[in-house]
């Protein structure tokens, strides 16, 4: 009983502490061109003898430790006296401060930001921008603190886009620290124009230029969001903020509760690149509830110090995949067909995909830590895309629902169910077996065989049995067996060296290597020219010699020319009445054009 009760004042003194605590930050840019921010963060109401800080290791929707902690400068501290506290290191993101007798403690470094994506911070003489997990530290145990960020902009920088609520005078208020850190701010002479959609006041920063037209974007991003709500229910949101950076090399992408940031090649807003920025700002943007809302439990609250696995990435990445290419077909920006062409490009590239029988989506989904962001010249053997392999299991639940109810539901009913269950009801994340759950008592029906084969397993789904239910015939358009060698090759000058070796072909199986320099065939020096008219050539069965180098060492190899069955899957109309009602409910256009 003794020990009960020592564990209760124990809790109740630390939940005090935490509830007396508060955390406000001051951030400068004095030297843009030096790539530092000055960060000031100011703890009140303190109780304790020490108070450790911790830098976050990873940022939200981005599976990778990024090791933000790498570019902090030193890091001091003073008392509401100006003395001088102690710092001690005490882990590779974390840092302890002596606080004996101090209510007050003023935590100072600089953060050096020069890496320009949607996942990092970066400042130079013409803007920062800023992803809040990167440059602010946070109090151990205590995310759940409000607070203010006060920013003090270069003189040369004019204006401050983010989604924090301001105060006025450049200040910003949050809710908590999960709340600063997830909304990016842009600070600049950005370009800022406006537009409402959804019933939702959304605000767009452009950096950079490029060659876009306002009156454009606003029409079109608009009949985007439109779409996207329509067929969530709702919007959640009362105004939302567009980060859009033009630049030459783009980063894609990151999604955030409110707001977004989207890196773009500064000329794509023309022809089919402009598909492809709509069809982004149709991904991040339905990202809002597929993720930042619809949650498994490990994506919020947040471990920031370590991975946060899960096994349904292919849920939130893949579903909102098919979805983001869907919208622009609801929207109006795709015809039927070409809506189609695009389902058929990701079935045909998944399943002419080596690690498509190695690497089940589950997997593919929890190992995003190690793989998905850091691929190797062996990756194509070995794994599989949760986003490219969720987007044809969401496909065909899609199809599966439509056929189910005789084109009355779709997925888009299972996704707002999921919305109202675990986030308007609780707001809470969700295990794979509670997703699982979910799906039954939606179909009404058991779901283990889909989930043990399709992903917990890599089986290949019956594409013409879900494709016929909504009238389109499914077929191998190229079911031939064509010459094969299995090396990937590249040029460096007039070297052809090989940069990849399919897995089971005869490249491997006859001793080639990546990094091996072809330098002759049968004799004949090559250039990659003369290589791929060499390899045109040949037929299944045909031999040649090759002379490579490795590591500076030659070495001759004979090769046996082998087959291989590329898939080319389609989809053409064969249509009755009843499968014409359901191919209409699927790729319907519910979105007013003008």
């Amino acid at each position: 009983m003794r020990k009960i009760i020592f564990l209760v004042l124990t809790l109740s003194y630390y939940s005090f502490t935490s509830l007396a605590l508060e955390v406000n930050y001051q951030l400068g840019m004095s030297k843009p061109n030096t790539h530092y921010f000055q960060v000031e963060m100011n703890v009140s109401g303190i109780t304790s003898p020490n108070l450790v800080v911790k830098m976050p290791a990873w940022a939200p929707g981005s599976y990778l430790i990024r090791e933000f902690s790498k570019n902090v400068n030193m890091v001091y501290a003073k008392d509401e006296k100006g003395v001088s506290r102690d710092v001690k290191k005490l882990t590779k993101n974390s840092w302890q401060i002596n606080t004996k007798d101090a209510k007050s403690i003023s935590i100072t470094y600089d953060v050096y930001a020069f890496e320009l994506s949607v996942r990092t911070s970066f400042l130079d003489d013409s803007h920062g921008y800023l992803n809040g997990t990167s440059v602010f530290m946070y109090v151990e145990g205590n995310q759940n603190l409000k607070g203010k960020l006060t920013i003090i902009p270069h003189p040369t920088f004019k204006k401050i886009s983010t989604s924090l609520k301001s105060e006025g005078n450049n200040v910003y208020s949050f809710s908590s620290y999960d709340e600063l850190v997830d909304c990016p701010i842009e600070i600049g002479n950005q370009e800022i124009f406006h537009f409402e959609a959804g019933g939702v006041h959304h605000t767009v920063a452009m950096y950079g230029e490029g060659n876009y037209d306002i009156p454009t974007l606003q029409k079109d991003m608009a009949r985007v969001i439109e779409a996207e709500t329509k067929a969530m229910g709702e919007n959640p949101n009362k105004e939302y903020v567009f980060i859009i950076h033009n630049v030459t090399d783009p980063s894609g992408g990151l999604e955030h509760k409110n707001s977004t940031t989207l890196e773009v090649n500064r000329w794509t807003y023309e022809g089919s690149d402009y598909l492809g920025f709509l069809s982004l700002v149709a991904h991040e943007y339905f990202h809002l509830w597929n993720v930042k809302r619809i949650r498994p439990k490990a994506l919020g609250p947040f471990n920031y110090d370590e991975e946060n696995y899960t096994d349904l990435l292919w849920v939130m990445e893949g579903f909102t995949s098919y979805y983001d290419e869907l919208f622009l077909r609801r929207a109006g920006f795709y015809t039927q067909d070409e809506y189609l062409g695009k389902i058929m490009g990701t079935i045909n590239y998944v399943e002419n995909q080596t690690g498509n029988k190695v690497q089940c989506v589950a997997h593919s989904s929890f190992d995003a830590w190690i793989k998905a962001y850091r691929p190797t010249e062996n990756s194509s053997n070995t794994t599989i895309s949760y986003y490219s392999k969720g987007q044809i299991l969401a496909a065909i639940l899609d199809l599966h629902i439509i056929n189910k109810f005789d084109a009355t539901k779709c997925l888009d009913d299972f996704m707002q169910k999921l919305y109202k269950d675990f986030y308007l009801k609780k707001d809470v994340g969700f295990t794979e077996a509670e997703f699982q759950t979910s799906l039954e008592e939606f179909l009404g029906e058991d779901m283990d065989d889909f989930f043990t084969r399709f992903v917990y397993g890599t089986e290949t789904p019956d594409y013409k049995k879900y494709f016929e239910a909504v009238g389109l015939f499914f077929y191998n358009s190229d079911d031939q067996v064509k010459p094969f060698l299995g090396a990937r090759t590249t040029s460096s000058g007039s070297n052809v060296i090989i940069t990849g070796i399919t897995a089971g072909s005869p490249a491997e199986e006859y001793g080639l290597s990546v990094n091996d320099e072809i330098l002759a065939i049968n004799g004949y020096r090559m250039d990659q020219p003369a290589f791929d008219a060499f390899i045109k050539t040949l037929e299944s069965g045909d031999t040649f010699e090759i002379l490579v180098s490795r590591d500076s060492v030659l070495k001759t190899y004979q090769i046996k020319m082998g087959g291989k069955n590329t898939k080319k899957y389609m989809v053409k109309p064969d249509f009755n009445d009843t499968s014409q009602k359901k191919f209409d409910y699927w790729l319907r256009v519910d979105i007013d054009k003008h």
